[in-house]
């Protein structure tokens, strides 16, 4: 019991107390940041409105935020998003404006930094390490539920809502670019304006003691690889990006790294290059190196197997498998298709998936997802329509070539 209360405090009493207590215990370390040392980056709460000129519809763009801390010399910038690929072209142009690269780089634990957040060892996004590795920096996630651990970009936050995007809330923007040739200006004026309690400014700070001690740009810009993990279907094809690349068949069922660039597609298993291509941009593409195909053997085996299933279910479904193996340039392009079409069956049972396929063939709808609307809207239920009638010949009967050219 408390000295001079035997009976103890009241709830209420207590919490009042408990309060005072809390006031007087919670302290606050001040971060002391060494020059050249960390670069906070963060995106802003704000965002701001783009209208496409054509259609009138509004996207909303976001705003990057990057500060070092010794100097709080700072970089925006607005970007479509927030995935990957902007995330990693925003750290490119921030180190481009410092002209300089800081000891670390200290993100916030969104998905395109951090593919796995915790307290002790988040696990990095495999693409931002890489642009680290190439920078030559260390990539320092801030702690879950943190926000003190960058403190100072989030005022460098505020600084550019207030300082920059208030300024232009009442401006109608119909790109990316034209926002960000307005934010320019404000933000050479933010990184100018004088400190209130210290001397100087954020941008001669930097020149004369942040930039001296970061280290120099890499003589190349970091070329933006997405990385993935994707599994080989029974077609020795992976799926990227709606596009379809073979690796050798002897992978089927593994799960493979993937690199992809702007240009090329990368297939790593353990560590060790499998396979090669060009990247496609057709959606539904094959991409098939015959060097990547099995034995003669093996595939007409893997295709007697899938034809003859389908002429189990009834002889349309058969017909349609053999022409879309015909009209594939590769016919084992067609396996995954025929799997597909096959697996209808399942759900809808063969004689729907027979009279599906008959409606199909009449309609020239050769593809998985002609046959699936057929099923899901009860299509194979209604009659076919009535093919066009055969032409009458008759010696009566003078026909278009009668008239000759009407000129």
């Amino acid at each position: 019991m408390p000295e001079g209360q035997p009976d103890g405090y009241s709830y209420s009493r207590f919490c009042e107390l408990f309060r005072e207590w809390r006031k007087s215990s919670e302290v606050v370390m001040r971060l002391v940041h060494k020059a050249g040392e960390a670069l906070f980056v963060d995106y802003a709460g704000q965002s701001v409105p783009i209208v496409d000129p054509d259609t009138g519809v509004i996207t909303r763009a976001q705003i990057f935020v990057a500060t070092l801390g010794y100097s709080s010399y700072t970089y925006v910038e607005a970007t479509e998003d927030q995935k990957l690929p902007n995330w990693i072209a925003s750290h490119r142009r921030a180190f481009d404006f410092f002209g300089a690269v800081p000891l670390m780089v200290v993100p916030d634990n969104l998905k395109a930094a951090v593919t796995k957040a915790h307290r002790y060892d988040p696990e990095v996004n495999r693409t931002y390490q890489e642009l680290a590795v190439h920078y030559d920096t260390a990539i320092h996630p801030a702690r879950t539920r943190a926000p003190k651990d960058k403190a100072k970009v989030e005022f460098s936050v505020k600084l550019a809502s207030m300082w920059i995007l208030a300024k232009l809330r009442k401006i109608t923007f119909f790109s990316i670019e034209e926002l960000n040739r307005q934010i320019a200006p404000l933000l050479e004026e933010l990184n100018s304006k004088p400190f209130q309690k210290r001397e100087g400014s954020r941008k001669s700070l930097f020149e004369s003691v942040d930039r001296p001690a970061m280290r120099p740009l890499p003589p190349h810009p970091y070329v933006f690889r997405e990385w993935k993990k994707a599994k080989v279907h029974i077609d020795y094809h992976i799926a990227v990006h709606h596009a379809f690349y073979s690796v050798p068949y002897r992978f089927v069922g593994k799960r493979v790294d993937v690199c992809i660039t702007d240009h090329m597609v990368e297939c790593y298993f353990e560590s060790k290059r499998i396979a090669l291509h060009g990247r496609s941009s057709g959606k539904g593409s094959f991409s098939t190196d015959k060097a990547h195909m099995p034995e003669h053997h093996r595939f007409w085996a893997d295709q007697c197997k899938l034809l003859k299933r389908a002429q189990q279910i009834g002889p349309c479904t058969g017909e349609l498998a053999q022409v879309i193996m015909a009209r594939r340039n590769h016919p084992q392009q067609g396996y995954r298709t025929i799997q597909g079409i096959l697996r209808l069956s399942e759900r809808y049972g063969e004689e729907r998936l027979e009279a599906a396929a008959r409606r199909a063939l009449r309609l020239g709808g050769f593809n998985y997802k002609s046959l699936a609307s057929i099923l899901k809207n009860g299509l194979d239920r209604r009659s076919l329509p009535e093919a066009a009638p055969e032409p009458i010949v008759h010696e009566n009967i003078r026909g278009g070539d009668y008239y000759g050219d009407a000129n």
